[in-house]
């Protein structure tokens, strides 16, 4: 008694299939370390990718979605900047062999400097990409 169930074909939209280019802020690659600490847990771990909104972390052992996190990195200039973030997603760590097991964290109640001091680096990051790029390119 199985239902036969019809398969619809609906047209996905062009935005929803770009991925990177659906994001509204920028994200751009980095390596930076990351001091982080939820209730009395201190860790260490390093951000490897960060937007205006928010950071990826990459670690074997990641909070639950919603935890509240406590983070200071440092800056490009080397000031310490402590600001708070949510965990939103996680990419579940499976054995050994994980690719990019880790948190993604947004940024919560950031100050109008703290939002400033994040897009510097991104946008100093977005800048090294394109000139990395550009020399590869040329080679």
């Amino acid at each position: 008694m199985h239902k036969e169930r019809r398969k619809r074909r609906t047209e996905v939209a062009q935005e929803r299939r770009a991925g990177r280019e659906r994001r509204e802020h920028e994200r751009v690659t980095v390596c930076l370390e990351v001091d982080y600490r939820s209730d009395d847990t201190f860790l260490f771990a390093y951000i490897t990718d960060m937007s205006a909104m928010g950071i990826f972390i990459q670690t074997t052992t990641p909070k639950p979605p919603g935890t509240l996190l406590n983070l200071r990195f440092r800056t490009k200039d080397g000031k310490r900047l402590d600001v708070q973030g949510r965990v939103i997603w996680i990419n579940q760590p499976h054995g050994a062999d994980s690719i990019n097991p880790g948190m993604g964290v947004q940024f919560v109640d950031l100050t109008a400097g703290e939002r400033e001091q994040i897009m510097a680096m991104v946008r100093t990051f977005a800048y090294l990409d394109d000139e990395e790029e550009k020399i590869r390119g040329n080679s």
